[in-house]
Formats: C-alpha cells, sequence, structure tokens
C-alpha cells in the first residue's frame, strides 16, 4: 500500500512517502525536505505555497501568511484584498504536497497520514479533515504529533535498549505537545501548551534587540512593529528572518550579530541573554513533561528514552532544563523537524481507522440539538452537525427496578473515581477522613452552597451542579440526586441525569478533574481527546475523553468549581466509537453556558 504521510507544521511542512514496496523516504519539495507552510494569495485569488510564496511575499507581503496553521481558530484571512478561508489555506498547503507524491508515484497515493497538535480539540481536527478533503485526498488518518514521533524513536532503538514507554518533548514552531507513549503506541499521558514554540522565542528576541536600538528612532522602530506600507512590510519580513537566523546561530555560537535596517546600528546578542529570555518558559515546558510522565503512573528511570522533537531541541538550554528536571539525558536526532512525519508510517493502526476526509452527517435517526430561543452563539454556528449519540446508553430506571441503576454506578466508580480515593488518602498519610466522612479536594477549603440537600423543583441539582450543567441539561434531562453513588465515590453529592434518548450524564460535587484524570486514562487506550473549553458567557475549564476496553468516557470541569462532571458510553458496541464522537456529543449537548 503506498502511504503518504504528512507533518502539517506551523512554520514547515514535511512529506514522507512509502511505496513501491520500499520503506518511507522524505520527499523534496523545491530542493528540500522541509517546505514551508505560507500561503500567498494572486491577484487572480490562486493561492501560491512554500518557497514560491516566500519569493513573492517580497513583492507584496499584505498578501502573505508565514504562518497559517496558527490562524486555524479564525477561520478567514485577509490576504491584500482577497478573503482566503483557512481551510483553503490548509487545502493549499496540503495540495503541494500531494501533488509531488502524485508525480513520483504516477498516481494517488492510498493513504493519507496528517499529524496534528496533541492538544486540538474535534473542532480544530475537523477543519484540518475539511481542508484534507479539499486538498482531494479521500483515505485520512490524524494522528497527534508526539504519538507520531514515539513511535519513530521506538523503531530507532538499538537490540537490548530499554524497552519501557517513551516520552516525547515535541517544541514546534507554534505549540508544546509531550506526551508518554507505551506499548503499541498507547498514548499513556499527554498534555500541551499552545502558548509557547519557537516563534514566541523569535518574539522574546526581537523585543530584547529594541530594547537596545529603538531609542535612536522610535517612530521608524514603531513602523517596524506595526508596518502601514508595502516598504514598512518588506523590512519588517527581512528583520524578521535575521532575527530567527540569529536564534539559530546561538546554538552553535556562543554570541551572533543580527544586522539591522537604517537608521539602527547592528545588534550584538549573545547565548546567555537568549537563554535568560527563555528559560522561564522553556522549564515551564519540562516540568509539565516531568508532570506529564507522573501521570502516566511512571517516574523518569523507568522509560525507554525521552526524546526532543523540533528545531528548538537544538538549544543547548533545553537539553540542560529537561534533564535536570527529570534527572535523565534526553535524546535529540540529527534531523529532529523529520521525527514526526516518518513516526506516521509506525503508528498502531488501531489509533486511527482511515476516515472518509469529508465530515460525515448526522444519520436522520438522531435529530438536532433542540436549541433554546434566541440567537445561537457564534461559536456554535461554526460547529459540524451533531453526531449521532453512543447507541445503548442505558439511563437509571425507577425506584422499583433501582438494582440496575446502582450496578452501573458502581461500575463507574470502580473505572474511574476508587483508585482516586485511595491516591488521595495514600497522599494525606495518617490523616484519614472517617468512614462516611467525604473526599474534599486537598486545597480546597471551602465547598459550594449549593452542597446542602437540592430544593425540591430543582431538578436534583446543587448550585454548583447547575452552573456545570447547561441549559439543555436542565431543560430537556430529567435529574435526581444520587446519596448512595456519592457515598461510594466520596463525593459531597451526585446526581444522574437522564435525557430521553437515553443518555446520562452524572455531577460528582467535591472532586476535581486534576483527581479523576489519572484513573480515568488508565480506562482509554488508543488515542485520549484533551482540550479546554469556553463559553460566551465566561466558564470555561477542560475535558478527557478516550474509549477504553469497558467503557467510552467524557471528564470535564470547570475553572474554579469543584464539580466533576461525566458522560459515559458502557454500550457493547462503545468499542467501534471514537473520543471525538464523545467531545462532538459534549459540545452540542453537555458543555454548559450555552
Amino acid at each position: 500500500m503506498d502511504v503518504l504521510s504528512i507533518d502539517f507544521g506551523t512554520s514547515s511542512t514535511v512529506g514522507v512517502l512509502a511505496a513501491f514496496g520500499r520503506g518511507p523516504r522524505a520527499i523534496e519539495v523545491d530542493g528540500s525536505v522541509t517546505m514551508s507552510s505560507a500561503v500567498y494569495a494572486e491577484e487572480d485569488g490562486r493561492l501560491v505555497v512554500g518557497q514560491d510564496a516566500e519569493r513573492r511575499a517580497r513583492l507584496d507581503p499584505s498578501r502573505f501568511e508565514p504562518y497559517p496553521k496558527r490562524r486555524i481558530d479564525d477561520g478567514e484571512l485577509l490576504l491584500g484584498d482577497r478573503v482566503v478561508p483557512v481551510v483553503d489555506a490548509f487545502a493549499a498547503v496540503l495540495r503541494r504536497m500531494g501533488e509531488e507524491a502524485e508525480r513520483q508515484l504516477s498516481g494517488v497515493p492510498d493513504e493519507v497520514r496528517l499529524s496534528h497538535p496533541a492538544g486540538w480539540g474535534a473542532q480544530r481536527q475537523q477543519t484540518l479533515r475539511a481542508a484534507a478533503g479539499k486538498a482531494g485526498f479521500v483515505q485520512v488518518r490524524l494522528v497527534p504529533e508526539p504519538v507520531a514521533a514515539a513511535a519513530h524513536y521506538a523503531t530507532l532503538r538499538e537490540t537490548g535498549a530499554p524497552g519501557g514507554p517513551i516520552a516525547v518533548y515535541d517544541l514546534g514552531a507554534g505549540t508544546f505537545d509531550c506526551a508518554v507513549v507505551g506499548a503499541g503506541t498507547a498514548v499513556l499521558a499527554e498534555d500541551g501548551l499552545p502558548d509557547l514554540g519557537s516563534l514566541d522565542i523569535d518574539q522574546a528576541l526581537l523585543v530584547h534587540i529594541g530594547r537596545s536600538v529603538s531609542h535612536a528612532d522610535p517612530a521608524q522602530w514603531q513602523r517596524l512593529l506595526r508596518p502601514q506600507t508595502t516598504s514598512d512590510r518588506r523590512m519588517r519580513r527581512v528583520l524578521l528572518q535575521d532575527v530567527r537566523d540569529a536564534k539559530e546561530s546561538l546554538s552553535r555560537h556562543a554570541h551572533t550579530e543580527v544586522p539591522m535596517p537604517d537608521p539602527f546600528g547592528d545588534v550584538l546578542v549573545t547565548r546567555a541573554e537568549l537563554e535568560a529570555l527563555v528559560r522561564p518558559n522553556l522549564l515551564r515546558s519540562a516540568e509539565m513533561l516531568a508532570a506529564t510522565i507522573a501521570r502516566a503512573g511512571l517516574t523518569p528511570d523507568l522509560l525507554g528514552g525521552v526524546y526532543l522533537v523540533g528545531g528548538p531541541s537544538r538549544m543547548p538550554l533545553l537539553a540542560s532544563l529537561v534533564g535536570s528536571t527529570l534527572g535523565v539525558v534526553p535524546t535529540t536526532e540529527d534531523q529532529p523537524e523529520t521525527a514526526v512525519a516518518f513516526g506516521l508510517h509506525h503508528v498502531d493502526e488501531r489509533l486511527a481507522a482511515p476516515q472518509p476526509a469529508a465530515p460525515r452527517q448526522a444519520p436522520a435517526s438522531w435529530p438536532p440539538v433542540q436549541q433554546q430561543p434566541g440567537p445561537m452563539p457564534p461559536s456554535l454556528n461554526q460547529r459540524p452537525p451533531a453526531p449521532m449519540p453512543p447507541p445503548g446508553w442505558q439511563p437509571p430506571r425507577k425506584k422499583k427496578s433501582r438494582k440496575p441503576v446502582v450496578i452501573g454506578a458502581i461500575a463507574l466508580a470502580v473505572l474511574v473515581v476508587a483508585g482516586i480515593v485511595t491516591a488521595v488518602l495514600a497522599t494525606r498519610g495518617d490523616d484519614k477522613p472517617a468512614a462516611n466522612q467525604p473526599i474534599v479536594p486537598p486545597g480546597n477549603t471551602t465547598t459550594c452552597a449549593g452542597s446542602q440537600p437540592a430544593l425540591p423543583g430543582e431538578n436534583g441539582l446543587t448550585k454548583c451542579m447547575r452552573r456545570l450543567a447547561g441549559p439543555t441539561i436542565q431543560t430537556r434531562a430529567t435529574c435526581s440526586d444520587d446519596p448512595e453513588l456519592a457515598k461510594a465515590l466520596g463525593a459531597l453529592r451526585t446526581a444522574l441525569c437522564r435525557f430521553p434518548d437515553k443518555t446520562t450524564v452524572a455531577f460528582h460535587e467535591g472532586l476535581t478533574l486534576a483527581q479523576v484524570e489519572p484513573s480515568a486514562r488508565k480506562d482509554m487506550t488508543g488515542r485520549v481527546e484533551t482540550d479546554t473549553w469556553r463559553t460566551r458567557t465566561g466558564l470555561s475549564g477542560r475535558y478527557v475523553a478516550g474509549v477504553g476496553p469497558k467503557l467510552g468516557l467524557l471528564v470535564y470541569q470547570a475553572d474554579g468549581i469543584p464539580v466533576v462532571g461525566t458522560v459515559m458510553d458502557t454500550s457493547p458496541s462503545h468499542t467501534s466509537r471514537r473520543p471525538q464522537d464523545l467531545v462532538q456529543f459534549f459540545e452540542q449537548t453537555v458543555q454548559p453556558g450555552e
């Protein structure tokens, strides 16, 4: 089977082709294995990418977008006098790589595999999949970047080398991702930072240089930062490239000079100065990697290796910080930029079955969510149609058939929370609560006002639970207090909400996502979806979703509210579902504040 793998990056894109029964090899575009991800809009609307886009940008920088991937949430790009959908910009980059692969194959590849940041949720992945469809790809797999990188490095381990899980530190141009990957490239834990990448390092160095030279002509420096004319944009583009080159040079040399446009003099920068600028953020990322390893239930000495991925991994400071934080020496390959693209060929196929590039429409048997009167929030207008909910979800029965409800609830407790209570007790030593005393999250010195018994007519939800339960739940679902389950979980209170369509959502007051997540992830195999969510009312939080052999589970919490919400699929067919199905159901039906 001929397979094309594409690592679509913020600043550059790498393609790898496995064909004619031979192993994967990098595709050269414009004489390089790394193609610029930049996009340029011609006057006739045609989109040019790669080196051609970089060259044309010198003529009219206003028609140029160097980092379209960073604009994924904007929806549209203004390139000169053209409004270009982000999906079209993505598709142009992917199509250029696809055209080169088709030229070498004299045909189309049987399958295309695309990487994406680990923190991308269902909506961003849908944008990437739609772009793949516009690029002409039919069978497409989406794989998180650190998972692909781990798969690559697992194939490079020498015989007799440690065979434990692999930790990947992936610092790209726009985002930071980290993951711990076990046997069969199963994700044990993952995390990331959307605000850290090599572009942020470039910006920090630019600001540092500005402090040295801007006093010579403050007005001209502001024109460089906020160009108004074509001449200004050209000078700014050259300056940014010189700053980027200086950053890369400092990975090899102790100091370098940055050429500056008139009237500013050239600036000498040292490696020590750059390291002082970026140390806090790099240390933050190293600590996140350590926390991710711990969340996977491991210590660094039990790993089969720690690998640094991405161009910035060449910085000496980065390897030093990761090594001192973990107590193990990380490994960097000669071409860290290509690790993800090559790793896409070795990812366990169970993680991402081929999916049609075009979005799948919801079956007619599953009606769309009924919205409340009033205008629909803009974020909902951009979402795909509501997916089919996991089939076979059984709501709790009436009191005369209470036993099935209790069995299902206790099963959830065993799968997700039982280990948490044990872990919390273990961290507290001898300071154990009484047998009937609920476990209150550490540091949560106050409880919600709604922790008192719910009043008649409040639909079984406390004040805090109602903040986490959106209007759809409160108007369409029947909720009831469940003291038996609360006692089993060690929660202050628990409520079960039943939908007419047989979906059940549970709320556990007095527990936090930080407590629940490690145990929940142990029952999730393959890909795990984790992302933040935010509503127009200002409520925000995070969710974790995955599918395991026993159930499909999405766990979420709002920032500052000690209530955990859970969406479960325990039907026999749950293993055929994807985490994205749970995420889309959460966004369409469960997500609060809309």
